[in-house]
């Protein structure tokens, strides 16, 4: 079959949200990816994560579909808070991030290349 449907809420459920992307191989092959990695995230009001990721190895590309997110950058900030504002960033970069404090943030997450890194 040259197509694939689903639900993102059910398909990234086991990975974080994440639909595409290399580590999908054993258990959803139709959804492997070394070329780019796809994640669909519903945030409850008020997530947030404090952590700094590691420098990422890829490039991303974060876009609202609805609430709000700030995410936080070593060197500045962008606050996401109109559907369809976006963020990229490129390998080498650090962030955090924080979601609406009052309404559930949905976001579009697209990287890539998708690496076992």
């Amino acid at each position: 079959m040259s197509w694939h449907a689903g639900n993102a809420d059910v398909d990234g459920a086991e990975d974080g949200g994440w639909l595409v992307g290399h580590f999908k191989a054993g258990r959803a092959p139709e959804l492997a990816s070394g070329d780019v990695e796809v994640k669909w995230a519903r945030l409850a009001p008020g997530s947030r994560d404090d952590e700094w990721t590691p420098p990422e190895a890829q490039t991303s590309l974060c876009v609202l579909v609805s609430g709000a997110q700030r995410i936080r950058f070593r060197e500045g900030e962008v606050l996401l808070r109109e559907s369809g504002d976006y963020v990229i960033w490129y390998p080498g970069e650090s962030h955090t991030w924080e979601s609406s404090a009052t309404h559930e943030t949905t976001t579009i997450t697209v990287r890539w290349p998708s690496t076992r890194e």
